[in-house]
């Protein structure tokens, strides 16, 4: 039987803007022209979309391997503002972080996936896999349920002028939503940011969409195909 088009074409999509936020090392960069014609054979998001997704493959290609590494690490890796841990956005520190990371993780082994030695399961690149073997409808709906933080963390792209916005605004898109602008505080000091919470002092909520609020990740659960592929 032929899948739909409109599948492959979402699914493609996902995988190359799940690569493209991955740490950009020299076998990733190695395929970033490939990782671009297949963005633009998809043709699952608009043309403004695949212009900044351009920019930022010619920014990764233009840079040495030392640069692009290093302003990787500094940019997702030093900051909760722009981590693509999405439960550190909406947990924080708290004790729920931990029942969320095994759930998600079930909901892959659920639909025959499992995770590589050291994956994490909220992070963007591995939800985006796994989203990339749900059908279409299924696929969009996920996406959709994180919206709200894919906004937050494209905003505070844009407010350091990062290329890997465009990646984010992608995903909006094809979520079926837009970006809002939304305001992106000054975070504190990355050792004042991460300091334990006091014993018995209650949970942080740092880091959370709406601090104080809870907003749990809805999953989509569906059969599992006949065909499962690996994140």
């Amino acid at each position: 039987m032929q899948r739909n088009p409109l599948h492959n074409d979402l699914a493609t999509t996902l995988r190359a803007l799940a690569r493209l936020l991955e740490y950009p090392g020299s076998e990733l960069r190695g395929h970033l022209p490939e990782l671009r014609a297949a963005l633009h054979g998809a043709r699952a998001v608009s043309r403004q979309r695949l212009a900044q997704l351009d920019a930022l493959v010619d920014g990764l290609l233009a840079q040495g391997d030392m640069d692009a590494e290093e302003n990787y690490v500094q940019l997702f890796d030093c900051g909760r503002a722009t981590s693509l841990h999405l439960f550190e956005h909406v947990h924080g520190d708290s004790r729920d972080r931990g029942p969320a990371m095994i759930d998600l993780a079930r909901t892959y082994e659920a639909a025959g996936l499992y995770l590589a030695e050291g994956e994490l399961p909220d992070y963007l690149p591995v939800v985006l896999q796994f989203a990339s073997t749900q059908p279409a409808p299924q696929a969009r709906a996920f996406l959709a349920e994180m919206a709200h933080i894919l906004n937050a963390i494209h905003n505070a792209l844009q407010k350091r002028n990062s290329l890997y916005a465009g990646v984010l605004g992608a995903l909006i898109e094809m979520a079926g939503d837009t970006t809002r602008a939304t305001e992106v505080p000054d975070e504190a000091p990355l050792d004042e940011s991460w300091e334990e919470p006091l014993a018995f002092d209650g949970c942080s909520t740092q880091g959370q969409a709406t601090p104080g609020q809870a907003q749990p990740i809805r999953i989509v659960r569906t059969k599992p195909h006949a065909q499962g592929a690996s994140t």
